[in-house]
């Protein structure tokens, strides 16, 4: 039980400081990450928030990354849910501050990339399955044995081609986090001495073949007590 608690809180604070690095990175305001210039690209179109386009896109990744083979977790499901719902939060709070400058805007950028990439590497620790965006990182990473920092880079400026297209904010903080948070993720596994390729997630699939398992052992049980229980009431 203490072991669940500490990865559920492990997981949420992952998803809480992915949320703060969105909106530090958004009031930076020199650019969006390639994800986030997407996310409001597709907002701008659609009317919805932020958070619910980032929602709206963490389903259809979570789809694609079932069919490449990387399985899908209770972690992967909170997490195309909640970073989105703690991303709209957090930006409706206003706790964030707005750079006014260009310097300011920089170091705030830098602040969200680094933050953005001890969130990953939380969540991702958990093991209860990666979020949908590192789960298609991770799934590319074991099908071509590249570096996660090349594969994530490459994910996000096609990710910031489509999103500059739909009309979301390209700057020179899009630049700096395009070619900064892959390696900046790729640096927190190596600090924390994880191997991207070694994770092991527990996946949804898992949870139901066990608990069938015990509806079956339990099935199995069953007859041989009741038979148990007739042989003895015949002796009696």
């Amino acid at each position: 039980m203490k072991k669940i608690l500490y990865l559920l809180v492990r997981l949420f604070a992952g998803f809480i400081l992915y949320g703060l690095g969105i909106v530090v990175m958004v009031n930076a305001q020199i650019g969006l990450s390639p994800w986030d210039v997407f996310h409001q690209g597709l907002s701008i179109k659609t009317g919805i928030t932020m958070g619910q386009a980032s929602i709206m896109t963490g389903l259809v990744i979570v789809i694609l990354d079932a069919i490449l083979g990387e399985g899908v977790g209770w972690g992967t499901v909170l997490n195309m849910i909640f970073i989105g719902v703690f991303l709209d939060i957090i930006k409706a709070m206003n706790i964030v501050p707005i750079a006014d400058n260009l310097f300011m805007g920089i170091i705030m950028m830098l602040i969200g990339i680094i933050i953005s990439a001890i969130a990953t590497v939380l969540y991702l620790g958990a093991g209860l399955g990666s979020g949908p965006r590192d789960g298609l990182m991770l799934a590319f990473n074991k099908k071509t044995s590249k570096p996660v920092g090349v594969i994530r880079t490459c994910i996000e400026l096609t990710v910031l081609v489509c999103g500059w297209i739909l009309g979301g904010s390209v700057g020179l903080g899009t630049v700096i986090s395009a070619f900064g948070l892959g390696y900046a993720i790729q640096t927190g596994f190596k600090i924390c001495k994880v191997d991207s390729k070694s994770i092991k997630h527990r996946v949804i699939m898992d949870d139901i073949k066990y608990i069938k398992g015990l509806i079956e052992d339990r099935k199995n049980i069953q007859p041989q007590e009741q038979c148990v229980t007739e042989e003895c009431r015949n002796k009696n």
